[in-house]
């Protein structure tokens, strides 16, 4: 039979069986007109949904409610949920989740706009439709000039911990060394807790963010002496860096760099120093892949790996052994 409303307790409910499916609820309304609009909503959307599918009447809603209880990264999704809500999957097109962007980001660089805007929501909207509740989505993203990070060097990381180090800095310090030393990404390194860290057998559990893969990670002396300088009690949920998230690390890592005097580098530029570092040091690409957690050796070649400054290094071919300075800079032997 169609839906039909009933009062209970002074609040209209609606039962009944559309399209073969018995459906009940409540309407949340003690007013019978507007009872009866909601009952013919539901109805609707039911029949939508037998005769074209259950993406007829996905919301955007529904798909970050599974996004999230997925376990998936929730970073700028607040803002994203708030402005679509309700709105049917179907309708939300790529350029669409453009002008989202823009609207919430209003000032922000195309970086941030594909960051913070494009990618979190199409990353909703895919995943339901790997549920195979909807279609896939693709998002044209806003043009970014590529800017090749400055790797950091074993000499400018030590150059911040032993200044993080005098400023009572303790998880910064070794911050810097486990993302140099183990190629970690901000957010993976902060995420890390003491349950993760084996320090006597010089290892690291690494949930890795962007390829939802765990990895375990060596840990070289130097990195497993500035994690056991960190005052801590060492509870396995405790986090070991003392950060919630990646973007907290952000102004006190400038005040260290300005303390220090050395040059302006990013967190990230950590993994670029650990590849370029390894690379130059005579480590085949396939194991600096491995061992830093990138999915490919063409990310790494591509991304990653830094050319030495000194045009010098041709020297080389005429039988001259080299290595590099602290500055990435060939030296002759």
């Amino acid at each position: 039979m169609p839906l039909k409303i009933y009062r209970r307790n002074k609040i209209w409910h609606y039962a009944g069986t559309v399209a073969g499916r018995r459906l009940r609820g409540t309407t949340e309304t003690t007013d019978k007109r507007i009872a009866e609009r909601i009952r013919s909503e539901v109805e609707t959307k039911a029949w939508q949904s037998h005769l074209d599918g259950p993406g007829a009447t996905l919301t955007f809603a529904q798909a970050a409610i599974a996004y999230r209880q997925a376990g998936r990264d929730t970073r700028f999704l607040d803002e994203i949920e708030d402005y679509w809500k309700d709105t049917l999957v179907p309708k939300i097109t790529g350029e669409a989740i453009r002008q989202m962007a823009r609207k919430l980001y209003p000032e922000a660089s195309n970086a941030t706009l594909n960051r913070q805007g494009i990618v979190p929501a199409q990353a909703i909207i895919n995943y339901a439709s790997g549920l195979e509740w909807c279609s896939s989505i693709k998002v044209k993203r806003f043009k970014v000039s590529a800017k090749r990070k400055t790797p950091v060097t074993r000499g400018w990381v030590e150059s911040f911990a032993a200044q993080a180090v005098e400023d009572e800095l303790y998880h910064l310090a070794a911050l810097c060394l486990f993302m140099f030393g183990t190629g970690a990404r901000r957010g993976e390194a902060c995420a890390l807790r003491w349950g993760d860290v084996e320090l006597f057998q010089k290892t690291a559990v690494i949930n890795q963010t962007k390829v939802e893969h765990q990895r375990v990670a060596h840990l070289s002396p130097p990195v497993v002496a500035s994690l056991a300088n960190i005052p801590s009690n060492r509870n396995p949920d405790d986090l070991v860096f003392n950060y919630a998230s990646g973007e907290s690390v952000g102004q006190v890592w400038k005040n260290v760099i300005k303390r220090a005097g050395i040059e302006k580098l990013s967190p990230h530029c950590c993994r670029h120093g650990f590849a370029t570092s390894m690379l130059q040091a005579g480590v085949d690409p396939k194991t600096v892949a491995v061992r830093g957690g990138w999915k490919d050796v063409a990310t790494v070649m591509k991304y990653y790996a830094h050319a030495m400054d000194d045009p010098t290094v041709t020297d080389v071919l005429f039988g001259t052994n080299l290595t590099q300075d602290e500055n990435n800079k060939a030296v002759s032997n």
